[in-house]
């Protein structure tokens, strides 16, 4: 059984974890340091160097190789980063560039793709339908994103944009993307699109709590309008890929996704657009919450 070395590169911190095995992912070590993006590209490389020195003198282990979850995408074609908000690392040759400083061989994946192979490997999925072949993990908070597990596996696809939902389009009411497209999926119920929209037509700024709480009381038009249009997006949003690729499961991550409407008006929501006579997706709550990006890097190892 071989340990399983993940990494997860955020905008702040960088998480690494070890897993004992994939038959057995109990962990091993749990360390994080700051990014420290702002010193730059080669910066944030050597604080990875930091990170796994780290972990292998809190374990005793040495690394094979080693999973990680990065904002943004490797291209397939190129080898170079691209739609990272950590912006210093786009453009860049950053999977050869590791490798060549840390001698040590990397499997990268966008971050939302290993939040779904975690749920799928380790998560709720495992719970409720351990033999699922296809898993769509979503994101939705400051941003849409998804990811694409296909038998345990994560599917990149070949441009590198697998699982890139956030970016379909949606509605031309969403607006200006910035993307560069109009009416994404990003724009319609991101959270900021949602807080956006509120403000729009009640002309003040409130936080999606807020709106939630004021929809929950039925005290304000204004937050029932901003709640049932979510709703109806996330009903035709989710429909489409239940149309599209079908999957056994999709989980909901992200802060919208805490949202327990979701999960009964939402799921009646998806109903009415499927094209089918009923949903047999399950639309699942995800379990391991901010450890399902350093888990699902890890789980990239796993074969």
């Amino acid at each position: 059984m071989k340990p399983l070395w993940g990494i997860d590169l955020g905008g702040t911190k960088i998480e690494g974890v070890i897993l004992k095995s994939k038959e057995d992912p109990q962990v091993l070590t749990r360390l994080r340091v700051p990014t420290e993006q702002e010193h730059g590209y080669q910066h944030i490389i050597n604080q990875i160097g930091v990170l796994i020195d780290l972990m292998k003198k809190e374990s005793g282990l040495q690394p094979d190789a080693v999973g990680m979850g990065t904002p943004g995408a490797l291209d397939p074609l190129s080898q170079t980063m691209k739609n990272s908000n950590t912006t210093c690392i786009n453009n860049m040759p950053f999977k050869r560039d590791l490798e060549a400083s840390l001698k040590l061989s990397f499997e990268l994946a966008n971050d939302a793709n290993c939040f779904a192979v975690a749920e799928a490997k380790m998560g709720i999925v495992q719970e409720v339908m351990p033999n699922a072949r296809m898993v769509f993990g979503v994101i939705m908070g400051s941003g849409v994103g998804g990811g694409l597990v296909i038998d345990g596996k994560v599917w990149n696809g070949r441009q590198g944009i697998g699982g890139e939902w956030g970016h379909s389009f949606l509605d031309e009411s969403g607006g200006k993307c910035y993307c560069g497209h109009v009416g994404c999926v990003e724009t319609i119920f991101s959270g900021p699109a949602l807080e956006r929209y509120y403000h729009s037509i009640a002309g003040q700024k409130l936080k999606l709590k807020e709106i939630m709480e004021r929809y929950k009381v039925n005290s304000d038009p204004h937050a029932s309008a901003t709640i049932e249009r979510l709703l109806h997006f996330f009903g035709k949003g989710i429909a489409n890929l239940v149309n599209i690729l079908d999957p056994d499961v999709i989980v909901l991550g992200g802060g919208v996704g805490n949202i327990d409407l979701l999960y009964t008006e939402g799921i009646e929501r998806i109903k009415q657009f499927v094209f089918n006579p009923r949903l047999d997706t399950l639309v699942l709550k995800p379990k391991l919450g901010d450890s399902a990006g350093v888990f699902g890097a890890a789980f990239l190892m796993a074969d």
